[in-house]
């Protein structure tokens, strides 16, 4: 017997009867046969991409069957074959896959126009009907519609003769793609044969391995989108509780990506041997994303607090309504002076007149001192960066203005009020600052909870160490530079880069960016951010980058540092 011969399962009698060799050669062949499928099987569930996946498949199944040509489709979700991979060696034809080159062809229908199965074309039978066909000359087959393959015979001068059509079932024994494989050659002679029946039993065991392989990655595809999109849903929720925060969780994981990557493309510093895999880089937006998800927990009133004495509304009008009380008693006690000015027999007219210019220019004078008052309640309501002390004393001071508002004489200001307009940053007073700062300890509770995969076993501490100090000051723990990752630095950038430019915070407009730079840099020089990641950001400017697409035009000036 010739080298070229095949040794399938019906010719095993014929062959036991002729020579014991016979026999082993056949079962050395069957061995080498299924050691070649489980390699096969080992590396396609070892391929991660999808591409180089399903071009695998196919350059396999020519391997085994030994096929100057193939094409693989995949099944789409509206009944179609769609194109991913056709090569053919003789032609040195290779579209889709790896190639960079895109298949021209429209998908093929299952289904025409009213519905009607496709069967006339081989490719459409078998993802109709999951059965394999094997033909051993196009050209003298019947049954199929083979008019396109002539026409392409005719332009390129090629002769297509066998085929071999082999469904893709999964593990629901639901067909996702079809495998073609076009002109099996002879060993030696490179001859046109036709897919002997072994041959055949080979590329169908190998369908079911790729079937299983493509089912798991799309499986994993799948599980990764619906994760994704879980955690987006929850920071848009977390978003969407305050309008002065919202997109906060959004804008934080596009700041952070942007630093990593120039961190990844650094050459040289004390970064140049940091490299992130795709996994790291992954799980670090993973963590961004829900870096703040313990707002979860945080009260609305806190997190939309957006003046100083709001509570469920802004108290400031109150405090306007008392000062328009004041402005009328003084306005009354300056018209009962006058009142008695002008009854005032002992006086002449003009003395009576230079009294009450007198007591005019006094109350005039009072109520001056009052409109500047409540114009200074209102701006220190507003909250912003810092309140010296002689604001705060001037609040005081205005707090002990007497006023009857009941009957009984009271103090213009009530001491939570006081305590409220001498917050010296911000809206937050330091128990409401407390609350906030909470939702840092909720977030590490709530993803620590969590049961991550290996590679996404790291995000609870990327995620909780975005407001650590590398002094060991910031908190919830403290940490310092040596204990915090690279990547839970780079988030604390991101995270108070956001912050400074937001443009929807309730306290304060978003800084240009050279103020919010200047900022940094100080929290730089302080050594609560990190300093070798602060000059990446700023070398490669990540921060124009960022304001490009999310600031305001006003907020984009010339940074210098």
């Amino acid at each position: 017997m010739s080298k070229e011969t095949k040794y399938s399962s019906n010719q095993l009698a014929k062959y036991i009867a002729d020579s014991p060799g016979v026999i082993k050669k056949y079962i050395q062949s069957l061995e080498k046969q299924v050691g070649n499928l489980a390699n096969i099987g080992l590396a396609l569930s070892k391929e991660k991409n999808m591409s180089k996946l399903l071009e695998m498949i196919l350059i396999e199944a020519k391997r085994i069957a030994n096929s100057d040509g193939g094409t693989l489709y995949m099944m789409t979700n509206d009944n179609r074959l769609r194109f991913e991979i056709m090569m053919t060696d003789s032609l040195s034809f290779h579209m889709g896959g790896t190639s960079g080159k895109d298949i021209p062809f429209y998908p093929v229908k299952l289904y025409d126009e009213e519905g009607k199965p496709n069967k006339s074309m081989i490719a459409a039978y078998v993802g109709l009907t999951g059965e394999t066909v094997n033909i051993s000359d196009a050209y003298k087959a019947k049954g199929f519609d083979f008019s396109g393959t002539k026409m392409f015979d005719e332009k390129t001068g090629y002769h297509s003769q066998s085929f071999l059509t082999v469904p893709l079932k999964n593990h629901e024994d639901e067909i996702i793609g079809v495998l073609q494989l076009l002109n099996a050659q002879s060993q030696n002679s490179k001859k046109i044969i036709s897919f002997a029946s072994d041959v055949q039993e080979m590329v169908e065991a190998l369908a079911s391995q790729a079937a299983v392989a493509i089912t798991n990655k799309n499986l994993i595809k799948d599980l990764e989108a619906l994760f994704e999109s879980f955690i987006k849903l929850i920071a848009s929720a977390i978003d969407a509780k305050s309008p002065y925060t919202g997109g906060h969780c959004a804008r934080v994981p596009e700041i952070t990506m942007l630093l990593a990557k120039a961190v990844q493309d650094t050459i040289d510093g004390p970064f140049a041997d940091i490299s992130f895999t795709d996994k790291e880089m992954y799980e670090l937006k993973i963590a961004a994303w829900l870096h703040d998800c313990g707002k979860v927990a945080t009260p609305e009133f806190v997190v939309d607090k957006s003046t100083k004495l709001e509570t469920i509304y802004d108290r400031v009008n109150e405090v306007e309504t008392r000062f328009a009380a004041l402005k009328r008693d003084e306005q009354i006690k300056s018209l009962k002076r006058e009142l008695k000015v002008e009854r005032d027999a002992s006086l002449s007219k003009d003395e009576k007149l230079n009294k009450i210019k007198i007591l005019k220019s006094e109350y005039s004078k009072k109520i001056r001192v009052l409109k500047s008052d409540i114009e200074f309640i209102k701006e220190s309501n507003i909250g912003g960066e810092f309140m010296s002390g002689d604001k705060k004393d001037r609040v005081h001071a205005i707090s002990k203005y007497r006023w009857k508002p009941n009957g009984r004489m009271e103090n213009f200001l009530s001491e939570d009020e006081v305590y409220n307009l001498t917050i010296p940053r911000g809206t937050l007073t330091a128990e409401e600052r407390k609350v906030i700062n909470d939702h840092i300890v909720v977030t590490i509770n709530m993803l620590e909870e969590l049961p991550y995969p290996k590679h996404l076993k790291n995000v609870p501490e990327f995620a909780g160490g975005h407001h650590e100090k590398l002094d060991g000051t910031g908190y919830p723990k403290g940490l310092t530079k040596d204990e915090m990752s690279v990547q839970a630095r780079i988030m604390a950038i991101a995270d108070i880069f956001e912050a400074l430019t937001a443009k929807d915070r309730p306290y304060k407009k978003g800084k240009t960016l050279s103020q919010a730079m200047r900022i940094l840099g100080f929290m730089k020089n302080d050594a609560h951010i990190d300093v070798d990641l602060f000059d990446i950001f700023v070398k490669d400017k990540i921060y124009l980058k960022y304001a490009e697409e999310n600031l305001d035009p006003d907020q984009i000036d010339e940074v210098q540092i």
